[in-house]
């Protein structure tokens, strides 16, 4: 298990660098004055683009960081939720995982449910 630790913390920190020195620019997300209505579209579609690119690549660094403080701690492979052990395979595939395939199967079914809510219209059926 420990050269497996010492292979993900490898692994992450490799991929913490990557994900540092590749982050997109904020200068995507700068207003320009265009006269154009057309222009006005693009352009906010492009900063929409850039702001979503900005916040998924944020998120990447905090579970990867997050990922090397559990490898430091001694609790990297196991559930943040149940405390079982992740399986290896997910490890390896993902390994920044924090929940255990079925943890993170009901976090996602929950996710899912709360986004097809709809306070005034009651519960709504996925499209």
């Amino acid at each position: 298990m420990k050269t497996d630790v010492t292979l993900a913390l490898q692994i992450l920190d490799a991929q913490l660098k990557q994900a540092t020195s590749s982050k997109p620019s904020g200068d995507a997300i700068r207003i320009h004055q265009v006269a154009d209505p057309i222009d006005m579209t693009q352009e906010a579609a492009e900063r929409d683009l850039a702001v979503q690119m900005l916040d998924r690549g944020s998120a990447q660094v905090r579970r990867l960081r997050s990922a090397i403080a559990r490898v430091q701690d001694g609790s990297y492979g196991f559930c943040l939720e149940c405390e079982e052990e992740i399986a290896p395979a997910r490890l390896k595939a993902i390994p920044w995982a924090e929940l255990c395939i079925g943890c993170q199967q009901k976090a996602e079914d929950s996710t899912n449910r709360r986004e097809r809510f709809v306070p005034s219209e009651g519960w709504l059926k996925a499209a």
